[in-house]
């Protein structure tokens, strides 16, 4: 028999030792990831009182998938659209947290003489705190509803794409080992069009795919589908010179976008969780305690510098982006640790051998503590907040507050309806213009790169260009047209070109840039494959232009692949007609939230009448989610099923309450809680048996004993059903099914010579 391979062996161990830690962990009511982090601490190299792995390698091969994993199920809670939905004022808090938190990493870098790198990356772990954590605690200690709660959930969504984006800006950093101005600007940039070609090719392309094979695809193939998705991105990313990491959230965003969102979300949860897990476990495993014996007072600095740093700057940017004081501090509070994306950026560091081998372990010490110190962060939150709102009351700082929050409405009211259509118009414009020059240098490119090279094969260079040149305008055609022509028919553009001559000189301003923007890049494609003087080429270009411009069929193209586009990147929200309304709450007492009615709930099946919800709790049931079916301002005749969910809109108490009902209800007195497996038996009526003479209706079996009579027996050996009237008799043999103690108990009425004696049942 041959031998099994080590990393057979070595994933073996890693799950069995991870098992029993977590749920230790889990009995202890400590998150998941620590117990992973000590499963991976035991098994790995540093541990010498227990056996190690074998091939470390393979561990971390299979940590790098479990990230992988990890980013793209990020990517498919996350949805771009998102940030537009936010408003400016959760972008603002989360720049500023992340700006502040990388100053105090840096400095305590600085502090202890570490080197430039170490600095930089010690700043970007500090500056993200850590998303699993922080939903743990929330649903542990029944936060997740409240007001502030939300406002923190929409930071660390924006942390988490900013934090993608950090992960590519240091990548670009450590390539040169310094920091200029002008390659991280052309980083950036790139990073940026790259982005943006992706979002735009995912979203018209991959909708379609699931839905034209919609039939085909079940469970099983979704997530082998979707994981192909994801890893050809990561491939391509990696290509490219990004982090896999970036490639996996990417098409995680993209499809978030799809209807298969939720599907797929599901689906790919477990072997998240299985290389989630490994990766952690690989983390754990890079834990040395001479590290964290010599380098104690760093993890002491860095514990103190996040708890104080969130304490004090993350609460002030909660603060003056508009949350209450009380909510601030809350906020400010609850963000005081960091987790998996810290270790995700030092696994970068030490991929790249760009930081020192002594801050993995840091790091990871450090969010263990702070991991433990967030419950009580949180519930310390309250008493400061109070203290502090005593403290600060002669100041009204409630002004102070008003006048954060609405800068941006004064900005809006200050401007007159004409700056208001200019703004509208140049953001669209500049939106379209960009998306669609990205989509013609990105078909430009790809043309010339994959056929030149095939026509050169059997054609000569001039005839090569030629070709090349009329396939790359004809394919980037329809993106070329739309830059120029579409929004020309706008009805702002329609209101500035007939209002008056200076207007109508800016509409045409517009278009000279636009079209002058779609001549360079003909120009710069005709240059470069032909051997004509400058305006020779200059000339075709502009008849190149001329012609797109007159084309027909090529706007009928541009606007049905710009419909496509549109359709497929909504129609996610037009089936779950995503509320909007919850926006213009904001900086009100109210807020909207949703709730889910648990499976057992003792509210299932209950009208909104009967459970009189708004009158008793003063909350507004805005509507009633239920899979894809929306019911909009509910009637007190529609019912709660499980799974159903309850917009609800009201203030922290009145939703507090109902939640809480919800929760305390869930079990329902009326129900027995299930012990054992059912069970089926016949029991014989004895001739002193107290059933004798009784209707089924009035024997009690099913409410004081909770067993179900399936049927009597005959002479024959058939099972004869019987109806709630029927009258027992001696020697009756019925067929009772139930839990087996709740049978035995029965069988004492059945067979009265049958007791039960010190605990054990015997006959007289």
């Amino acid at each position: 028999m041959s031998e099994l391979p080590v990393i057979v062996t070595d994933l073996a161990y890693i799950l069995i030792v991870a098992g029993i830690t977590t749920i230790i962990f889990k009995r202890l009511k400590q998150p998941l990831v620590l117990g992973y982090i000590v499963a991976g601490f035991l098994t790995g190299p540093n541990m010498l009182y227990m056996p190690s792995i074998g091939n470390m390698d393979s561990i971390e091969d299979w940590g790098q998938i479990g990230v992988i994993f990890l980013m793209f199920s990020l990517g498919l809670e996350f949805s771009f659209k998102k940030i537009v939905k936010m408003g400016i004022s959760p972008i603002i808090c989360a720049c500023m947290v992340m700006g502040s938190m990388m100053g105090v990493g840096s400095f305590v870098g600085d502090l202890f003489g570490w080197g430039d790198m170490d600095q930089l990356f010690l700043g970007g772990m500090l500056a993200m705190s850590s998303t699993t954590i922080i939903y743990k605690a929330f649903d542990d200690m029944g936060m997740r509803h409240k007001k502030f709660a939300s406002n923190v959930l929409s930071v660390l969504i924006l942390e988490d794409i900013l934090g993608i984006l950090l992960m590519v800006v240091l990548s670009a950093m450590a390539a040169t080992r310094k920091f200029e101005g002008g390659a991280l600007l052309n980083s950036l940039t790139q990073l940026g069009s790259v982005l943006l070609l992706w979002f735009l090719v995912g979203i018209y392309i991959l909708p379609l795919f699931l839905k034209k094979n919609k039939k085909y695809i079940n469970k099983e193939t979704l997530l082998i589908v979707s994981s192909a998705f994801c890893f050809f991105l990561v491939v391509l990313s990696s290509k490219a010179g990004y982090s896999p990491a970036f490639g996996a959230f990417m098409m995680g965003s993209i499809l978030s976008e799809t209807m298969e969102a939720e599907d797929i979300e599901h689906t790919i949860g477990p072997v998240k969780d299985l290389f989630g897990s490994v990766f952690f476990v690989s983390v754990g495993m890079m834990v040395s305690p001479n590290v964290l014996i010599e380098h104690w007072p760093a993890i002491l600095a860095i514990t103190v510098a996040i708890l104080i740093g969130q304490m004090t700057l993350g609460s002030l940017s909660f603060f003056v982006t508009g949350s209450s004081l009380k909510d601030a501090i809350s906020s400010g509070f609850s963000m005081s640790q960091i987790g998996e994306f810290a270790f995700i950026l030092a696994a970068l560091g030490e991929s790249l051998d760009v930081t020192s081998g002594f801050l993995y372990p840091i790091v990871v010490a450090v969010s263990i503590i702070t991991t433990f110190t967030t419950p009580y962060m949180i519930k310390a939150s309250v008493p400061v907040s109070e203290q502090l709102e005593k403290l600060f009351r002669k100041l009204d700082v409630s002004k102070l507050q008003k006048v954060s929050s609405t800068i941006e409405e004064k900005k809006k009211i200050n401007l007159s309806e004409d700056s208001q259509r200019w703004k509208h118009l140049l953001a669209v414009l500049t939106y379209q213009t960009v998306s669609y020059f990205v989509l013609a240098y990105a078909v430009m490119y790809l043309v010339v790169s994959l056929f030149k090279p095939i026509f050169h094969s059997f054609l000569d260079l001039w005839w090569t260009n030629v070709i090349s040149i009329v396939i790359s305008l004809v394919v980037a055609s329809p993106f070329m047209r739309a830059i120029m022509m579409r929004k020309n028919h706008n009805v702002d553009m329609v209101y500035f070109w007939h209002k008056n001559w200076r207007t109508r000189i800016m509409v045409i301003v517009l278009f000279l840039i636009r079209y002058h923007i779609v001549m360079i890049s003909v120009l710069r494609l005709i240059d470069v494959h032909s051997p004509l003087r400058w305006y020779w080429n200059y000339g075709l270009a502009n008849i190149a232009i001329i012609l797109i411009i007159l084309s027909r069929d090529l706007k009928y193209i541009s606007i049905r692949l710009e419909r496509t586009f549109f359709q497929n990147l909504h129609r996610r929200d037009m089936k779950k007609e995503l509320p909007g309304y919850g926006r213009m709450l904001k900086g009100s007492d109210l807020h909207l939230t949703s709730l889910t009615i648990p499976e057992n709930s003792a509210w299932a099946g209950k009208s909104l009448a009967s459970l009189n919800i708004g009158n008793k709790m003063q909350v507004v049931v805005a509507a009633i989610v239920r899979g894809r079916l929306r019911i909009n301002i509910p009637d007190g005749k529609n019912r709660l099923f499980p799974g159903d969910v309850m917009e609800v809109v009201g203030d922290d108490e009145s939703i507090e309450k109902v939640r809480t009902m919800v929760m305390t209800e869930a079990s329902g007195t009326e129900y027995m809680e299930s012990r054992e497996p059912l069970v089926l038996q016949k029991l014989v009526i004895a001739p002193n048996s107290t059933l004798i003479g009784k209707k089924l209706m009035e024997s009690g079996i099913r409410n004081d004993f909770h067993c179900s009579v399936i049927g009597i027996e005959d002479k024959d050996g058939d099972l004869e059903r019987i109806g709630a009237q029927h009258v027992f008799a001696e020697n009756e043999i019925l067929w009772v099914l139930g839990e087996y103690e709740q049978v035995e108990l029965l069988r004492l009425v059945t067979h009265p010579e049958f007791s039960i004696k010190d605990g054990e049942i015997k006959f007289d």
